[in-house]
C-alpha cells in the first residue's frame, strides 16, 4: 500500500488550492492549520520552491472515532492535503492515505475511522477535474 491518494489537475495553483478547500468543505473537513512551504523556506533558508501548501484538514466526528479507538493516533492528525505547483497551469494535489493509520497503529479498530475519511478524501479528490492522459 502506499501513503498518499493523489491527483494532477491541469490549472493553476491558485485556482486548485481555492477548489481543494472547497471540495474538503463538501467532504464535512475543516481547515486546522494551513503551512505555506514557499513562504516558510524562503523567510528561513532563503530557499526558492514552487508553490506548496499544506492543508491539515480535519472531521470532527472522524478524529474523534479515531483517538477513541487509539488515543495516541493525534500524533498522525489531521489528514494532510498537499497543493503543489508542478509549473504553469499543472498542480498536483496530494493526501495521506488515511489507511496508514491501520497499518503504524496495528489497531485494526481504526479500520472503520480510516475507511470512511478515505472515501471522504478520494471523493474530495475526484471532484478536481484531472488532466487528461
Amino acid at each position: 500500500m502506499g501513503y498518499a491518494l493523489g491527483t494532477i489537475l491541469a490549472r493553476g495553483f491558485d485556482e486548485t488550492l481555492e477548489g481543494t478547500r472547497t471540495a474538503l468543505s463538501e467532504q464535512g473537513f475543516g481547515v486546522l492549520t494551513e503551512i505555506d512551504l514557499r513562504a516558510t523556506l524562503k523567510a528561513k533558508l532563503d530557499a526558492d520552491i514552487e508553490p506548496q501548501v499544506i492543508l491539515g484538514a480535519c472531521r470532527p466526528p472522524l478524529a474523534l472515532a479515531a483517538l477513541e479507538a487509539e488515543p495516541s493516533v493525534g500524533l498522525l492528525l489531521p489528514c494532510n492535503v498537499v497543493v503543489r505547483s508542478l509549473g504553469a497551469n499543472r498542480t498536483a494535489v496530494e493526501a495521506m492515505d488515511p489507511g496508514i493509520l491501520v497499518q503504524l497503529t496495528d489497531n485494526p479498530a481504526l479500520a472503520d475511522v480510516a475507511a470512511d475519511a478515505r472515501a471522504r478524501l478520494t471523493a474530495a479528490l475526484d471532484s478536481l477535474a484531472p488532466a487528461p492522459a
